[in-house]
């Protein structure tokens, strides 16, 4: 299977739609029969109908209609949330969330047989609080009655390329807690529905299987992929989301909808649709009954020839849909009449209101024998020749805000767990995690960290970050506060990456707090921009440790910028304290990058360390081979940087790039130049090639001591335009690795996934990914070592752009930037081993990245902090007794409510990845006594998503056609055993013993 995705239009007013308007009423004579179907209307075994019997009532001999009113809200895009909910700027993009909301509700309260589906908990919960009582009461028999039915329920309708596995399952947490406090258990969503996300990831099918959802519909598959489903009757399939998980723990029954999630051409009565009412008075020349019924029979028809059912399902709404909510529903109820009517003539067709999870129920209940899917659905297309791969590197600033901003959003909800709520009300004021959590699952939306949105609505998705950071920082303070012990002004300096910090930049003594939200210990090089001079660094035991100062080149006219480099241990969940003091105005222990001239013969330049030598052709300043000494693995590596035209818009005879699509004018990327200025600079703890490609590219190659991979750090930007092309940038390794044309990435950040290159169209071989191996016996055929080199990467090789012109997918604005443009900066990490050892690496240092410790500054000298149990002043804290095992991952530990915390705990390695350290193996944990500032008394399990007990969980079972597969039984919860199967997450409620009481 290829691909993800499948119209050219956002919706059924916005330019043409493939397949759907050229069937019409294509004859006058009578239609042919629907062939017999011998289909068994039971219940799969083992299945139950819980959250079904609302369910309308079907005809068994006929082929069954199943409309499903809906609207699709993007949180933002055109215009931001607050705009699209209030309705204003429509001139931009019409959308009023609020409106609409209002509107359905009385008109489902007007005809009982309506139905409608809804999705955003952003939207919804907003709309909900400023309800009346009276209202809440209308909606909550609705919900009851199963006539307005929640899918997916997560707070966004979430990306799948770009996004993160810890951060999505974060976000449908959100909005799924929300459906559960207030309408329990009868607004839990059965159903994923992704309609409009611009490919399909493998891991987000198997997180919704392990949330409990029964079915999973998605609306965009790639145009090649979707014609061969049809041609096969193979639309709705079941996914396999893990080769890990035993069966069926992470399969998901898929089904692809047959207009993405638009109407039928002719069925749209919006405010926002090109077509006629159902004019239905016999007597008016308008009548347009006969012509409507047959265009409404004929798409039928034409749907049952593509799947496998007497059950076929049409959406009836598009983008915003519904704001007069009558005038749709009005005519819906005209056309069932009509066409149920027809039946009367001979007719086999019946139409009904329905839902995503009824016209599921009904499919699961025909007990057929389904196809299986073990891949994923990238990279997509809707036309040849334009791939969606072009939102992978859009905005990639934002990208990085969203990621780093995970980071410190898991830091502030472990602290807010471990200091108990004087986390929350302390010396620095009220913060919570509250405002964060809200932002970031906001930018988790499909037009959010994809970067597909206007540059006003990224700048409130990045304004809503900013004060979700404030409010944590506030928590932060006085969790530390109450933790060390000591009342210090705590800052965090949000701006290191440009090398900005007030305070060490200003004073001549301070200290440094380095939180740790692993749970196993970790060494880090703690790299901050100082005032000149010399510095003394000590750890939390008074001991000094080694320490450099880098004087680092700038710009021309700019003063070079001292940076403070030292080696920091930081324990497990925890934080040490370092001091750091300037000891001497001299810059005696200063290095300097000096500039290594380029001269034909001259010899190689090199980098090492104990475990890596990295070695420069003298030249052309450009990396040619990468060593690993430990296990005397060496491999020709070049890397450089390359650009790609990506047209303007006054070229109107072919697709430029834009925010989605990546379409460069040409095959093969210019180089960046043919080499690089090159600086070296060399101390006890790095060793550095600064590589200058050109006045907007540049980029440090560095070797910390003791580091086993090799960084990449490169600037790119502003990206000059005054030639009139846009430019699209990407990072290039060249390799003699043979790799037979195969290649692996990740699948948001969890498993690994197979690629083959050029299967396609070239765009096509650009992936998202954490992380990317290339596998090959290298040198053949001697050597029998199978070498692996992982790279790894913020999203994408592509690392940034600026583009001139607009893509046409709807947000009719280019990627172009306001002058000069944004300068951007990234790092590429890159390991090279045998691949029985590939896996720790990759895996140990993802985990390290995506939480790395937290560097907090604060003067010194601060007044003791005196509240409750008070344990004295501190100057390391760990919240653990004892670490978690290498292959375990502490993904969530958050407060939950006043005596509870959420808690989950994750087998990070994959079945028979890692036989080097036995990492691939079950692990068993002993939870009594782990943490220090709480015991845990009692754990309930719960699904991932933490809305249902998972001994409660029973999800309908589905047989693929490799065979049936029998629900697994649930373990049973033992606090001092707890086991882990490779991939595996486990969620629990846990209540706690807070030692604060």
């Amino acid at each position: 299977d290829s691909g993800a995705m499948t119209t050219l239009g956002r919706s059924c007013f916005q330019g043409p739609r493939r397949g759907l308007g050229a069937r019409g009423a294509r004859r006058a004579g009578p239609r042919p029969p629907l062939p017999v179907l011998f289909v068994v209307l039971v219940a799969a075994p083992g299945t139950r109908a819980a959250g079904y019997q609302t369910c309308p009532t079907v005809q068994p001999d006929m082929l069954n209609v199943h409309l499903l009113p809906h609207t699709h809200d993007d949180v933002g895009w055109v215009k931001t949330i607050d705009q699209y909910y209030d309705g204003v700027q429509n001139e931009l993009h019409h959308g009023a969330v609020k409106n609409i909301l209002d509107s359905v509700i009385s008109a489902l309260r007007a005809e009982p047989s309506r139905r409608f589906v809804y999705v955003e908990m952003a939207f919804f919960s907003r709309w909900w609080h400023q309800q009346t009582f009276t209202t809440r009461q209308a909606v909550w028999e609705l919900v009851h009655q199963g006539r307005l039915e929640f899918a997916n329920g997560g707070w966004v309708m979430n990306d799948e390329a770009a996004t993160h596995y810890g951060a999505i399952v974060d976000q449908m947490t959100l909005g799924l807690r929300f459906l559960q406090d207030t309408f329990g258990d009868d607004g839990r969503p059965r159903v994923a529905w992704h309609i409009d996300p611009f490919g399909h990831s493998r891991e987000q099918a198997s997180l919704f299987a392990q949330m409990g959802f029964d079915g999973f519909f998605l609306g965009r598959v790639d145009y090649q992929d979707k014609e061969l489903r049809e041609k096969k009757q193979e639309m709705e399939l079941v996914w396999r989301g893990s080769t890990s998980l035993e069966p069926p723990t992470a399969d998901l029954f898929t089904g692809v909808l047959p207009s993405v999630y638009d109407p039928p051409k002719n069925v749209c009565w919006d405010l926002l649709c090109e077509v006629k009412v159902l004019e239905d008075h016999p007597y008016s020349p308008q009548n347009n009954t006969k012509a409507l019924v047959d265009y409404f029979l004929d798409v039928a028809t034409d749907q049952f020839q593509k799947y496998r059912t007497n059950h076929t399902v049409m959406t009836t709404g598009g983008d915003f849909h519904y704001e007069k909510a009558d005038m749709w529903f009005t005519n819906l109820d005209k056309l069932i009449r009509l066409v149920n009517a027809e039946q009367a003539n001979g007719s086999r067709v019946h139409v009904l209101y329905s839902t995503p999870a009824c016209y599921l129920w009904e499919l699961n209940k025909a007990n057929l024998t389904w196809s299986l899917k073990e891949d994923d659905f990238f990279p997509y297309a809707d036309v040849p020749h334009q791939f969606w791969t072009g939102y992978f590197s859009s905005r990639p600033a934002l990208k990085r805000y969203e990621r780093v901003s995970y980071n410190f959003l898991q830091v502030c909800k472990q602290l807010e767990a471990l200091a108990s709520p004087a986390a929350n009300v302390g010396p620095y004021g009220s913060g919570d995690s509250a405002l964060l959590e809200e932002a970031m699952a906001l930018l988790q939306h499909h037009d959010a960290i994809t970067g597909t949105s206007r540059q006003l609505v990224a700048e409130d998705y990045a304004r809503r970050l900013a004060a979700g950071w404030g409010r944590c920082e506030v928590l932060l303070s006085n969790a530390l506060a109450r933790l060390s012990g000591s009342q210090e002004a705590f800052s965090i300096c949000p701006e290191l990456n440009i090398s900005v910090c007030p305070l060490s930049q200003t004073s001549a003594r301070f200290q440094v707090a380095i939180y740790n939200p692993l749970a196993r210990k970790v060494d880090r090089m703690v790299r901050l921009p100082v005032s000149a001079g010399a510095f003394l660094v000590k750890d939390p035991s008074g001991h000094a440790v080694p320490s450099d100062v880098l004087l680092l080149p700038q710009p021309e006219g700019q003063k070079p910028s001292p940076e403070l480099l030292f080696s920091a241990s930081v324990p497990a969940l925890g934080f040490s304290i370092y001091s750091v003091s300037r000891v001497s105005l001299q810059r005696s222990n200063t290095h300097t990058p000096q500039p290594i001239p380029q001269k034909p013969g001259s010899d190689v330049l090199v980098i090492k360390n104990e475990f890596i030598r990295a070695t420069f052709d003298p030249e052309t300043g450009l990396l040619i081979r990468i060593h690993d000494v430990e296990q005397k693995l060496v491999l020709p590596v070049s890397q450089s940087f390359f650009w790609y035209t990506a047209g303007t818009e006054s070229i109107m005879d072919s697709q430029v790039s834009g925010a989605y699509i990546f379409n460069p004018r040409q095959v093969k990327p210019f180089p960046m130049s043919r080499g690089a200025q090159i600086r070296l600079v060399k101390t006890p703890l790095v060793q550095e090639v600064h590589q200058n490609f050109s006045a907007w590219c540049a980029q440090v190659v560095r070797l910390y001591r003791g580091q086993r991979h090799l960084e990449l750090e490169w600037t790119v930007g502003p990206i000059p335009v005054g030639d009139k092309w846009g430019k699209e940038v990407i990072s290039r390794f060249d390799t003699p690795l043979d790799t037979k044309g195969y290649f692996y990435t990740d699948s948001n950040g969890r498993e690994i996934l197979k690629r083959r290159r050029n299967y396609r169209q070239w765009a096509g071989n650009y992936y998202t990914s954490q992380h990317s191996k290339f596998t090959s016996r290298y040198p053949p055929p001697t050597l029998d070592t199978c070498y692996t080199l992982t790279l790894s990467w913020p999203h994408s090789p592509q690392v940034h752009g600026r583009l001139l012109g607009d893509d046409n997918r709807g947000l009719t604005e280019a990627l172009v930037q306001e002058d000069p443009g944004l300068r951007v900066r990234g790092r590429h990490l890159v390991l090279l081993d045998v691949i029985s050892k590939a896996s720790a690496g990759h895996r140990l240092l993802a985990e390290e990245e995506v939480l790395a410790p937290q560097v907090v500054l604060a003067p010194g000298g601060g007044a003791p902090y005196h509240s409750g149990a008070f344990w004295g002043t501190q100057v390391g804290f760990s919240g653990l007794r004892r670490e978690l095992p290498p292959s375990v991952h502490l993904l969530t530990l958050a407060r939950w409510g006043p005596n509870t915390l959420l808690l989950r705990l994750e087998h990070q390695f994959a079945s028979g990845e890692d036989s080097g350290r036995n990492l691939s193996s079950p692990v068993t944990l002993n939870l009594q006594r782990l943490f220090s500032t709480f015991t845990i008394t009692r754990l309930q399990e719960t699904t991932l998503a933490a809305n249902q007990p998972r001994a409660n969980a029973s999800r309908l079972q589905w047989t693929p056609d490799t065979g049936f597969v029998h629900n697994l039984t649930v373990p049973p919860v033992d606090l001092a055993a707890i086991t882990l199967q490779p991939m595996e997450i486990r969620t629990f409620v846990a209540s706690i013993l807070s030692a604060w009481d």
